[in-house]
């Protein structure tokens, strides 16, 4: 599980369209007799950074080193884009156009309800996009990671010259494509698409299969390392050449808002590349990070302590007790990263010292233990009347008090079957004194290629034996 740096040593270059995000709110009691639309009666206003200049204001949050290059308008808006830039302590470097205006989004808020949103742009000149280019170009050297933030307004049209001299330099290159083709970014480091973004440009994705197959095709077009699919409700997809899909879950309780999540996810993982984070674990950050953006209302950033809490408590749900869906994903990371996953199963109804030992001794069979154990009916049907001493619960809280031990399951059937088939462990261990082949689930586990191994069996350890004694006395 990935540990949240201090960022105050990233330093990230961010390049793209910058615009001015107003909200304007009230409240609406009314039906205006013009039109059948509310009336809204506007009792305060605000302006955020928005654009690429969220993406550096979530940098910033994050505590990061942060540039911006971009352009604005000779106006009081692109004046209030500058003053709210300074105020965050974010460096920049912005064009002034002498033809065309700040972009703006305005938006009508009642009720924590958007009702309407107005916009004011138009597209910058060529010679615009040009002085952009040449300005980043200055500011690469001292970068640790470039990003790229498109929304097709034009700052972007000279950006192939500014991805091929990062590339020669070694930065990463992080890229929120735009449009219904992603040539221009080829060659850059990670694409980060939302699922709708994706399919405009490869075509209609009715599965995952299909999905992983075009998005590796597009990662070699491209020549690029990665993409990052972020898919709402359905969390993420991140793919690499020549390695496994990963599909991170969302982790939102509750979706308010998703405006600006994108900006929030590629400013986490360019954060994180700067500090030099495995980008697997990098994603797994910016997956936390959107999770907590979607809570919040507009134009949103997450901070460091924010980041800091939140990858606690994800932490706290990727080991210990679980469920299947949990599981499965929990698998997916950590299969993803190389890791062995080592299956064992049993009733565990009095913990003692042999279950401690075993447990041990299967954990070093790999680097993840999964412990399915019997629920309270089946422990009953297997043991008789009487048993389980302790419930399931009580029995799944112990266990995950284990040192060796990564996640606690319990199944109610007489055997582990349907979770094997499921999981697919890369190894079965089980204690005791007979073969591998004797083992329950043996052939589920050896049809996939995965291991079985018999451990030591521990004398005069055992819940019977322990329950007898107790008896006796």
């Amino acid at each position: 599980m990935p540990v949240v740096p201090k960022f105050d040593l990233s330093q990230v270059l961010v390049v793209g369209d910058i615009m001015l995000d107003s909200y304007w709110h009230g409240s609406s009691k009314r039906i205006s007799p013009e039109a059948p639309v509310p009336v809204v009666d506007i009792a305060q206003s605000e302006d955020r950074i928005g654009g690429s200049g969220n993406v550096a204001l979530n940098l910033a949050s994050l505590g990061a080193d942060v540039t911006i290059v971009g352009v604005i308008g000779e106006d009081e808006d692109g004046i209030t884009l500058k003053i709210k830039l300074d105020a965050a302590g974010i460096s920049h470097d912005l064009q002034v156009s002498d033809s065309k205006s700040t972009i703006k989004k305005l938006r009508i808020i009642s009720q924590n309800q958007q009702l309407i949103r107005l916009d004011f742009e138009e597209l910058f000149t060529d010679k615009d996009a040009s002085i952009v280019t040449t300005k980043a170009e200055k500011l690469l050297s001292s970068s640790g990671a470039l990003v790229l933030s498109d929304y097709g307004k034009g700052s972007l049209e000279k950006s192939r010259r500014l991805i091929k001299l990062a590339r020669n330099k070694k930065i990463p290159i992080l890229v929120d494509p735009k449009g219904n083709s992603f040539e221009v970014y080829k060659g850059a480091t990670l694409l980060t698409p939302n699922f709708s973004e994706f399919q405009a440009v490869v075509g209609p994705c009715s599965s995952e299969k299909i999905l992983a197959e075009k998005g590796e095709k597009l990662i070699s077009k491209l020549e690029i390392e990665a993409l990052l699919i972020t898919r709402s409700e359905k969390g993420m997809t991140l793919l690499r050449k020549d390695l496994p899909t990963v599909h991170l879950p969302a982790h939102a309780r509750e979706v308010f808002d998703v405006t600006g999540a994108g900006d929030t996810v590629i400013a986490v993982l360019a954060a994180a590349l700067a500090s030099r984070i495995d980008i697997l674990d990098a994603v797994t950050m910016a997956n936390v990070a959107a999770g907590i953006v979607v809570g919040k209302l507009g134009t949103s950033t997450v901070s460091q302590p924010e980041l800091y809490r939140a990858m606690d408590k994800y932490r706290g749900a990727e080991f210990g007790i679980t469920n299947d869906e949990q599981l499965l994903a929990g698998i997916t990371e950590a299969k993803a990263r190389g890791e062995k996953i080592v299956f064992t199963n049993g009733c565990f109804d009095i913990l003692h010292a042999g279950h401690v030992g075993y447990l041990k001794q299967a954990k070093d069979n790999g680097d993840r233990l999964i412990v399915a154990i019997n629920g309270d009916v089946s422990v009953s049907n297997l043991k008789g009347p009487g048993r389980p001493i302790n419930t399931v619960d009580q029995r799944m809280a112990v266990l995950a008090g284990l040192e060796a031990v990564d996640w606690v399951i319990s199944f109610d059937d007489d055997t582990p079957n349907r979770l094997l088939k499921k999981i697919k462990p890369d190894v079965l261990v089980k204690g005791g004194d007979y073969s591998p082949k004797e083992v329950v689930g043996y052939e589920i586990v050896e049809s996939y290629g995965g291991e079985v191994h018999v451990l030591d069996y521990f004398d005069n350890c055992s819940t019977t034996k322990i329950v007898k004694k107790i008896q006796e006395k």
